[in-house]
């Protein structure tokens, strides 16, 4: 018997919405996290993010990032595209260079993108750049995934994280409902005249539902699949300030049958911008009583720093591809973190 990659979800979770929801806010995306086998180039979030109340030009969100600090970068807005695949089903969401299309449902998605990105470097990003300029580099990414692991739906794990998103403003926060999904990938990348051949893995997460950024005060979340088939993942908040438990929840996988609820007992937070070569742990702790050490340095990363305007400061946000050590095991896997510009270390 084959392994079963929905988790028991509703396969109807995978398809797009069809048409404008009613609510404003109400809001889908897809997004992705991917790493080649080699260490030189990664992608640090390709998305797409589709808000009701902008419904005709989806958001469009790409960092493709290079071992020499090298960041090629887009963040508009674009035409959205007909979510109507060739059999009728809304399984397309894309917008301008970019789409995103569901072939089987948790086991089987690609992604297009063919357009001009900016070019722009790590380094600019740390300084506090906000707009990298003008799109000027021809960039055409084809990728096929194929689902490695059950997907992660967050609050179903452990009952105090379901909890935390139900009773407080972290649900807002995260959009929920939401899922994640761990994947093997091939594909292509050309830049200008160069091309190359991908083959690695990525995190994909879909989201449909409406999401509120109040207030935010950072987060730590990292994934990884490794050769043997073995997985983890963990999304976990710094502790809130009037002493209430926050959003803690991971999961280990041993390549077969349903995700090791865990939770996140020392998490590496962001306290300095540092691109690459940064040493990382994060130790999970299993309900079933096993903990876990997992090692970890950065290949690449891109940043956002926006400036402090009046008393609003948004938390400084790291998007990187790491090298994971787990036991034996190495891999490539994905880490975000963020961290409000006062708990940052100032040296």
């Amino acid at each position: 018997m084959g392994l079963d990659l929905s988790g028991g979800l509703d396969p109807a979770r995978e398809l797009v919405f069809a048409e404008r929801p009613a609510d404003p806010e109400m809001r889908e995306s897809v997004n992705v996290w991917m790493w080649d086998d080699a260490d030189d180039v990664g992608f640090p979030r390709i998305g797409v993010e589709a808000l009701s109340s902008q419904w005709d030009a989806h958001e469009v969100q790409t960092s493709i990032a290079f071992a020499d600090g090298r960041v090629l970068r887009v963040w508009n807005r674009g035409p959205s595209h007909d979510p109507l695949g060739a059999d009728g089903r809304p399984r397309v969401l894309g917008a301008g260079p970019l789409s995103f299309e569901l072939v089987e449902p948790f086991e089987h998605w690609r992604m297009r993108l063919d357009g001009l990105l900016a070019d722009t470097t790590v380094e600019r990003q740390i300084g506090g750049e906000v707009d990298p300029g003008e799109l000027t580099v021809p960039v055409r990414l084809e990728v096929d995934m194929r689902s490695a692991a059950p997907p992660w739906e967050n609050g179903t794990l452990l009952a105090e994280a379901g909890r935390v998103l139900a009773e407080q403003e972290e649900g807002d926060l995260m959009g929920a409902p939401r899922f994640e999904q761990l994947f093997r990938m091939t594909g292509t990348l050309r830049v200008g005249d160069e091309e190359r051949e991908l083959r690695g893995g990525g995190l994909r997460i879909r989201r449909q539902g409406v999401r509120r950024l109040p207030r935010f005060w950072g987060h730590l979340w990292q994934s990884s699949l490794f050769p043997s088939g073995r997985a983890f993942g963990c999304l976990v908040y710094p502790d809130r300030d009037d002493g209430k438990a926050t959003y803690n929840e991971g999961f280990v996988w041993d390549g077969s049958g349903p995700l090791t609820p865990a939770r996140v007992v020392e998490a590496p937070f962001m306290r300095r911008m540092v691109p690459r070569g940064q040493r990382l742990a994060v130790v999970l702790e299993t309900v079933d009583g096993r903990t876990e050490t997992i090692e970890g340095e950065s290949l690449v990363s891109t940043f956002s720093a926006i400036p402090v305007t009046g008393d609003f400061a948004f938390p400084v946000l790291q998007q990187a591809i790491v090298r994971y050590t787990w036991g034996d095991e190495t891999a490539n896997g994905m880490m975000e973190r963020s961290t409000l510009p006062k708990d940052m270390d100032p040296s």
